[in-house]
């Protein structure tokens, strides 16, 4: 049995292209399962996040696979394995994997958020019955060595969410957060580190929607804002400075007549917008209008290559640990 990986990334493929195959948690399982209905894929387990999908795969034949793999793209997503997507065999994939769940391959180097997302994608497929002996040996030991990584390098110093990096961002626009008001819609993980993030450097005025009012209350109760139902929010428009967005919905929530309605009543005041949702939340065409400035999660790697510059020596000694941790056991498909 060989180990064989497919995948794009924040650095091989634009958010246009992310966002077509952008695969909701609740789905992961499905889509591992309609991998492993090939006749030549044994077992498998799909990885997806706003910067990366990911199928990992064992089969008897690599090449097999790959076909497979290919036409379930272009059946599925609509897609053909083109220059956006990298293979990675062996122990290129079990190195790459390994990077992954380190934070070392993320848009913010050493960010968190990754170990516990690839935790789900590998859950789902274990749940699912469709992962063996290649592969939970493979997701078990690169946990592992994430653990090892994080705890023996100061890979984490420094900001190291893509929630951390919007605050940045907002910063640099208004100043400081303390006379903003802000508006976080969705109320999902995202969404509660960055309004932590917010917190902490200062913003004290946020309301918080999502499609489940409860989760919006939970939310806002956490940190001692307002909730406001879904069917709501464009009221608040005209007073927010700030808005971060990260729901799953699967088309735009915000578009441009939405701030065309409110643009006199804010008196033209200037309003970040910053989408960290994959499939974008945010209507592009919203960042037209004059007075907005809108980013979306590739427009966030300006300030991410800030921190990665820091910390290049640290991934030389990440990448040194995973080779050493690598070669004390033998994996199989490697």
């Amino acid at each position: 049995m060989k180990l064989f990986c497919l995948g794009l990334n924040h650095e091989t493929a634009p958010v246009e292209l992310r966002e077509k195959v952008s695969i909701a948690n609740t789905h992961l399982g499905e889509e591992s399962t309609a991998l492993v209905a090939c006749d030549t894929i044994a077992e498998g387990v799909v990885i997806s996040t706003c910067n990366r999908t990911e199928f990992y795969l064992a089969a008897e034949s690599i090449e097999a696979a790959a076909v497979a793999l290919a036409d379930h793209l272009q059946t599925r997503f609509g897609l053909t394995t083109d220059e956006h997507f990298y293979e990675k065999h062996a122990r290129e994939a079990a190195f790459h994997l390994c990077r992954v769940v380190s934070g070392l391959d993320s848009m913010v180097l050493g960010e968190t958020e990754i170990f516990g997302q690839v935790k789900k994608g590998y859950a789902a497929a274990l749940e699912a019955g469709v992962t063996g002996g290649v592969l939970n040996r493979l997701f078990q030991r690169a946990f592992s060595v994430g653990k090892k990584v994080r705890n023996s390098t100061g890979i984490q110093e420094g900001q190291t969410s893509v929630g951390s990096v919007a605050v940045d961002l907002a910063e640099k626009i208004f100043g400081h957060l303390r006379d903003s008001q802000v508006m976080v819609i969705g109320a999902g993980e995202m969404s509660r580190t960055t309004a932590q993030s917010l917190l902490s450097r200062g913003a004290h005025s946020m309301f918080v929607t999502n499609r489940s009012y409860d989760k919006a209350v939970a939310l806002a109760d956490e940190m001692g804002g307002s909730a406001i139902r879904f069917d709501d929010w464009e009221e608040s428009l005209q007073k927010v400075d700030i808005i971060i967005s990260s729901t799953g919905a699967p088309h735009h929530v915000i578009k441009p007549e939405h701030i065309e309605k409110v643009r006199r009543r804010r008196k033209y005041r200037p309003i970040l917008m910053v989408d960290i949702a994959v499939p974008r939340d945010i209507d592009p065409l919203v960042g037209d209008i004059d007075e907005v400035y809108l980013y979306d999660v590739d427009g966030l790697q300006v300030l991410a290559a800030e921190a990665r510059k820091r910390r290049q020596e640290q991934i030389r000694i990440c990448e040194a640990i995973i080779e050493e941790e690598l070669g004390k056991t033998q994996l199989p498909g490697l």
